[in-house]
């Protein structure tokens, strides 16, 4: 655990640091750039590194201490590791750039008010405008700004990513990096698509279809690019095999399901406090997740037209949202997620128990993937 809090640590220093190396840059075009900077690295400053952590235990699997599959890990520490460490964590960097870019961008597709306990970037960009009084809409400007600094954040993370791959000695690990990072860009952003088509489209699906294109998106939109990518990429880094990157992405995928399963049940019925997000900010917001296709394929006819009815009413109040809580616990889903969450952790740990990797960074694989279905934000 010691070596996953130096890691993040790392990771955190990584990104002040490339921050800090592109303000002079917008400084010099002028002050009115300070909020890209401003609102980037209060944003990079929070969340969990899964993504991060991923990264580094995929490159771990591989190049351990020893061979793969030695009883020892690679600590960061480690002789070996050090040729090869100042890179990863460039690479995990960039998955967390990434991973911010996506934030802002989901954040104004949902019209969210917050993000991580703080107003999300389209409202603080909103708050500005308000508070300078320049002309126009707010709400627009916000939403435009955001937009641009989402933009700005994926190009950043490019960069980051390229400045990483530069420090690896091997052109075959430096191009199987660079290919698992593309593929996860373009399965996250046509899975975003596919999210906001569920929104809108799922009156013109049938009911007997909501399920399995619920389950496609959280494949797209978040398992792949949440655990699996981040194994494959930290793992390419390493120079691993084909057998070994295939046993981490059968570790990745399912585990990456339970992740977004248990996001799912904390976007109805989280805690606020400590999601930092508005309780039942999913029903407002009109997602058709896998939670909302049980429940619907469950309920009778007058709750579950209820359900449709209300399900995306942003302007839901509490009492209204705790009625669909109530009606979506009384359905029996919220069972039937907890037990595709236990089933999917039982398929990830069983797809490495056996693998080629290193001991330490099965154990610690395990131990994350216990934290991902445990979380409570």
């Amino acid at each position: 655990m010691a070596e996953s809090t130096r890691l993040v640590d790392l990771v955190q220093s990584a990104i002040d640091d490339f921050l800090d190396r592109q303000r002079p840059m917008l400084d010099a075009i002028g002050d009115d750039l300070a909020p890209f900077i401003d609102f980037s690295r209060d944003l990079l400053r929070g969340g969990k590194r899964f993504r991060a952590l991923f990264c580094y235990w995929g490159w771990q699997a591989v190049s351990g201490l020893g061979s793969p599959g030695s009883p020892h890990g690679g600590p960061l520490d480690d002789v070996r590791s050090g040729d090869e460490l100042p890179a990863v964590v460039q690479v995990a960097a960039a998955l967390e750039l990434f991973h911010a870019a996506a934030l802002v961008h989901d954040d104004i597709m949902d019209n969210s008010d917050t993000r991580r306990g703080l107003p999300a970037a389209h409202k603080r960009f909103e708050t500005l405008h308000s508070a300078e009084h320049w002309v126009g809409e707010s709400t627009g400007f916000g939403q435009s700004a955001a937009l641009l600094l989402g933009d700005l954040l994926l190009g950043w993370s490019d960069e980051q990513l390229d400045a990483g791959l530069a420090l690896l000695p091997s052109a075959r690990a430096r191009l199987a990096a660079r290919r698992e990072f593309t593929t996860m860009r373009t399965q996250v952003t046509v899975g975003q698509y596919l999210d906001v088509l569920e929104e809108r489209a799922w009156q013109s699906v049938p009911d007997d279809q909501q399920l399995s294109r619920a389950q496609r998106v959280i494949v797209y939109k978040t398992a792949k690019y949440s655990v699996e990518a981040p194994l494959a990429i930290g793992a390419s880094l390493a120079g691993g095999s084909a057998e070994q990157v295939s046993a981490l992405r059968a570790f990745g995928l399912p585990l990456g399901v339970a992740y977004q399963l248990r996001d799912d049940l904390l976007g109805v019925f989280g805690d606020p406090g400590t999601t930092g997000k508005p309780a039942g900010d999913d029903l407002r917001e009109g997602k058709r997740t896998v939670l909302v296709a049980l429940a619907r394929s469950r309920m009778p006819g007058n709750a579950r037209s209820l359900l449709d009815e209300l399900l995306g009413d942003g302007e839901l109040d509490d009492d209204q949202v705790s009625v669909l809580q109530a009606s979506i616990r009384q359905s029996g889903a919220v069972d039937a997620v907890e037990r595709l969450i236990d089933r999917n952790l039982d398929r990830a740990i069983e797809a490495i128990a056996e693998a080629p990797i290193s001991s330490s960074a099965r154990d610690q694989l395990v131990s994350l993937a216990g934290a991902v279905i445990r979380r409570s934000a």
